[in-house]
């Protein structure tokens, strides 16, 4: 037994010398598809009765027991430290690993070498499922980064002018969250049962005519100077300089949009109820995390809870 402990810890030690390398690209993938060096490991220790152990390490009376969450640095990763407080206090310690692309976190996740990751919306986890064959659920939504109209010629909504040229998103997702958000504050209405598949064509009314200019979603902030308003996305707009705070109007936390993309914390299928999970879970949602998220982001970020 004690020879067999030797071994384990010299393989612990010589992995953790070891460097992250991310895989190819993905076409929901808006990162580069590199992960920082931050390491990865898997528990190699057994039970009883020879089966592996999960990554949640098993503690002794009075220890903690440690949860290993993979996540993006910002806001993902802070939010998650925001948090190890409060899962402490639980009988769990928190090990964040930080990653730059959106496929390793999962690839890690299925693998085992994660207990759960946070940095993704539900639609993109169920497209990383079909494209790659992995079997990763959703256990809970915790926040979302809404979209805003913001100013540019014209100051207000109320002064927008007949003809009025407004910046949106050219792909579809990301267009059909700004044509609902436009139909929010009354400035068009689009067909009966619109969803997150609509496009401009599905505009059944414009009552100022207004104009809209198809830019690319990352580049509308630099056009805003350009057009009367302009509705970004809430990653873009926060990377600009541009505070939610200031926006003319953003996605309600109630819209269809947030509900939609809400992003969550991943695990394995079939773990979503584990006890450390549901802790992690616990702690996410804790009103000290929400007053965090509240006074660190000032809108960029809302609560989903």
């Amino acid at each position: 037994m004690r020879k067999k402990l030797c071994v384990i810890a010299a393989a612990v030690l010589v992995a953790g010398s070891l460097a992250g390398c991310a895989g190819s690209g993905n076409k929901e993938t808006t990162a580069a598809a590199e992960t920082t060096a931050a390491e990865t490991k898997t528990d190699e220790s057994t039970t009883d009765g020879g089966e592996e152990t999960t990554t949640a390490e098993k503690a002794a009376p009075g220890e903690l027991k440690k949860i290993v969450v993979g996540a993006s640095p910002a806001p993902h990763a802070e939010i998650l430290r925001a948090a190890q407080e409060v899962l402490a206090e639980k009988g769990y310690e928190l090990d964040i690993k930080e990653y730059v692309d959106y496929i390793q976190p999962n690839l890690a996740l299925e693998s085992g070498d994660l207990d759960a990751n946070y940095f993704q919306h539900l639609p993109y986890l169920e497209t990383f499922n079909e494209e790659n064959g992995t079997k990763l659920v959703s256990a809970a939504a915790i926040h979302y980064e809404p979209f805003g109209i913001y100013a540019g010629k014209t100051a207000s909504l109320e002064e927008l002018a007949d003809g009025a040229r407004v910046a949106v998103p050219n792909d579809t997702t990301n267009e059909a969250r700004a044509l609902l958000l436009l139909e929010a504050q009354g400035l068009i209405k689009l067909k009966e049962g619109a969803d997150l598949t609509v496009t401009k064509n599905d505009i059944v009314e414009n009552p100022k005519n207004l104009d809209l200019y198809e830019v690319e979603a990352a580049q509308i902030p630099r056009v805003v100077e350009d057009v009367d308003i302009a509705v970004i996305n809430g990653n873009y707009a926060i990377e600009a300089g541009f505070k939610v705070s200031e926006a003319l109007a953003v996605e309600d936390s109630a819209s269809i949009a947030a509900t939609t993309y809400g992003n969550v914390i991943a695990v394995q299928e079939g773990k979503e109820n584990e006890e450390a999970i549901q802790a992690l879970i616990e702690a996410l949602t804790s009103e000290e995390v929400k007053k965090f998220i509240e006074e660190e982001y000032e809108g960029a970020v809302v609560p989903l809870f």
